[in-house]
């Protein structure tokens, strides 16, 4: 990635906006991690980061499926 892509803080910007990531896991509730990452175009470990990141603000819930984790939304990200 080019510098371009980094905020003032050195960080990566993210390429999708929350809405684009929980409007993936809506439309494929509940959606696997690799579901969500090629919807957005993006790798698996990244779609899991933001993912993990939108759990812990609360706009969606994980749930272990074997050794696989479900992503949906949560009451809260739906209203």
């Amino acid at each position: 990635m080019s510098e371009s892509e980094r905020d003032e803080r050195g960080r990566f910007s993210a390429k999708h906006s929350d809405d684009e990531v929980l409007a993936a896991v809506q439309k494929h509730g509940p959606a696997g991690t690799t579901e969500v990452a090629e919807e957005l175009g993006i790798k698996r470990p990244s779609a899991d980061y933001r993912l993990r990141q939108l759990e812990t603000d609360g706009k969606v819930e994980s749930k272990m499926i074997g050794n696989s984790l479900a992503w949906s939304l949560t009451p809260e990200a739906k209203a």
